[in-house]
């Protein structure tokens, strides 16, 4: 598998609003400034745990090394047969490689063994390598020790979670990233109605947009309420 000019591979479509600037830090800062310094040209092997927004950090990584003229490659692990170990093999050739969801296929030796050949072809320092699994390495059920060993080598980041007005910021700057006009009152109507998690508030903004476009209407509190009564 090859990578030319600052083409993303596998025709990766990574979502417009998925960038630095709509990424809240909240209590995640050092974490941020440091995914920022591998997309812009630092070689170190990452990985990213707990929280919300690894797989917005990784994608946002991307884009900006991409932009930046370095090779840049987003990919989620799975064991549900869209992916296979096999596409692990030569990666080691991307400048900026990011992989999601590592801890889904922990256990299975196949993927164990590429993931522990390409994290010691990283290990060179010539590339970066960005990681992201629910749990720390200790705990991301690797059966390979020497892989798991390799891993916790790495620099490790606990993203915690979003307090409410910094949930609030991101609504709004995800919204902005969509081209939606979404004042700080709506964004908290809706923030205090759903469940205070940022996969399901953006998933609600997603929603808001498309039904505002359809009705040709701004998206206000009461056109809110209003999405959220039909919705039960």
């Amino acid at each position: 598998m090859s990578v030319r000019g600052g083409q993303l591979p596998l025709a990766l479509a990574v979502p417009a609003h998925a960038r630095f600037e709509t990424f809240v830090a909240g209590g995640n800062a050092a974490a941020l400034r440091h995914v920022r310094e591998i997309a812009a040209g630092r070689n170190e092997i990452v990985w990213l745990w707990g929280g919300r927004g690894k797989t917005h950090l990784l994608q946002a990584a991307c884009w900006a090394a991409d932009r930046a003229g370095r090779r840049a490659m987003y990919l989620a692990l799975a064991r549900d047969g869209s992916v296979v170990p096999e596409m692990l093999r030569g990666l080691e050739a991307i400048e900026v490689l990011a992989l999601d969801c590592v801890d889904a296929v922990a256990g299975d030796p196949l993927w164990e063994a590429q993931l522990f050949t390409l994290l010691n072809a990283f290990g060179s320092g010539q590339a970066a390598l960005l990681m992201a699994a629910r749990s720390a390495p200790a705990a991301a059920g690797f059966r390979l020790r020497d892989l798991e060993s390799r891993a916790a080598g790495a620099v490790i980041y606990r993203l915690e979670p979003l307090g409410d007005d910094d949930q609030v910021m991101a609504l709004v700057a995800h919204a902005q990233a969509r081209g939606l006009a979404l004042d700080r009152a709506a964004a908290e109507y809706l923030q205090q109605r759903v469940a205070r998690d940022m996969a399901e508030l953006v998933g609600w903004l997603d929603r808001l947009d498309r039904e505002s476009l359809a009705a040709q209407r701004r998206v206000t509190i009461p056109f809110i309420r209003d999405l959220l009564a039909a919705a039960g």
